[in-house]
């Protein structure tokens, strides 16, 4: 078997980590609660309200203060809506794995032992050159 369907199965095995899978209800949850899709359209609609305005030859700057706090208003409360709160927090866990999936590979090309690889620290940005070392 080569290495890409190694990969395959492993990135297969990745989606029935816990860390994924509570990714993927807090996405799912989400997706299926009705105010808080609400208000993220109503975010985006406040949003390309207030580039419309801006984009104009002779902006109402009033009228884009005025969006920018509705914008505002919105992204604070979607973000700290329980669901986001809980999806966020899940998708910080599964980009650390991620991240520590990355310095294992980084690791093998670089000749070095995949073995010995443990979790960044410090957030890994996935490339070696601005690397602190993750072993």
């Amino acid at each position: 078997m080569d290495c890409i369907e190694l990969f395959k199965k492993a990135a297969a095995a990745m989606q029935t980590d816990p860390r994924y899978l509570e990714l993927d209800a807090a996405r799912r949850e989400n997706d299926m609660d009705e105010e808080l899709q609400g208000l993220i359209g109503e975010f985006n609609l406040a949003r390309l309200d207030m580039n419309n305005e801006a984009s104009k030859s002779e902006p109402d700057n009033a009228r884009i203060s005025e969006l920018n706090d509705k914008v505002n208003s919105l992204y604070t409360q979607i973000m700290s809506s329980e669901g986001m709160v809980r999806y966020n927090a899940a998708k910080s866990e599964c980009e650390a794995m991620v991240n520590h999936i990355d310095a294992i590979i980084n690791t093998a090309m670089n000749g070095g032992d995949p073995m010995t690889v443990n979790a960044p620290q410090g957030g890994c940005t996935g490339s070696c050159a601005t690397c602190g070392g993750c072993h």
